[in-house]
């Protein structure tokens, strides 16, 4: 079931995602299922200064949705880099529970031991964004439903989407590593943020189309809890009530 918050603009929306977000982790003893992207940066930036302002994160464990294929840790594209820079480093979240998928060694069991983790800690809130094409984490459209942690080829449209935090679409990973949906699905409560035109149609897709594995984000219609946090311009494709 879906709860859709239209907000005036990326600000507001960060904003309002926080509130959501502050909500699950006042719980105390929390998982969060974690997202990276530029969707989320305000959504951390707000975290961090609520920890300056006392909001701790000490009982918290984190699970990050994906990874590039590849790119060690150190890279300045990782995930694991943009996690630490926008959110690990500035708060007071235990080194031991915090959890990024590997993009390199053996990924076989790397997805396997990802998945052990993840079925032992499901998230009480999993934050997604979302692909113009409409993917969660890295569940391309044709992406099983039933999937679970697994390696996926980028569609060229990802990659694209992608290449403006590289030097050039050739740096561009053509693979991650991804939770799967099955994983996502199994989170208690969702928390989709999206901003921008590009991401009108795939919004659409997912609060109003039919849900099919062509369109990844279609399944969270059978989620009971999904809040969906947007801009006014993600949100110029939606029917008006």
């Amino acid at each position: 079931m879906f709860k859709v918050i239209v907000c005036e603009d990326y600000e507001a929306m960060s904003q309002k995602a926080f509130e959501v977000m502050e909500s699950v982790v006042k719980q105390g003893q929390v998982t969060l299922g974690l997202a990276t992207g530029s969707s989320p940066e305000g959504l951390y930036r707000y975290m961090v200064e609520a920890h300056k302002n006392g909001l701790s994160y000490k009982d918290v464990q984190s699970f990050n949705l994906d990874e590039y294929v590849g790119l060690p840790r150190d890279h300045a594209q990782s995930y694991y880099t943009f996690m630490f820079e926008h959110f690990f480093k500035h708060v007071d979240i235990e080194l031991k529970n915090i959890h990024l998928p590997k993009g390199e060694g053996s990924l076989e069991e790397v997805a396997d031991e990802y998945e052990a983790l993840l079925t032992k800690h499901p998230q009480d809130l999993q934050l997604l964004g979302i692909g113009s094409n409409g993917h969660i984490g890295f569940n391309e459209p044709g992406t099983s439903f039933d999937s679970t942690v697994h390696v996926i080829r980028l569609k060229e449209t990802t990659r694209k989407d992608n290449a403006r935090f590289f030097d050039s679409l050739d740096e561009v990973p053509h693979f991650a590593i991804t939770m799967g949906i099955k994983d996502i699905m199994r989170a208690k409560k969702i928390l989709l943020v999206a901003y921008g035109k590009n991401k009108a149609q795939a919004i659409k897709e997912m609060l109003e189309g039919e849900v099919h594995e062509d369109v990844p984000c279609t399944i969270l219609q059978k989620h009971p809890d999904v809040v969906v946090v947007i801009d006014k311009e993600a949100a110029s494709l939606l029917k008006n009530d």
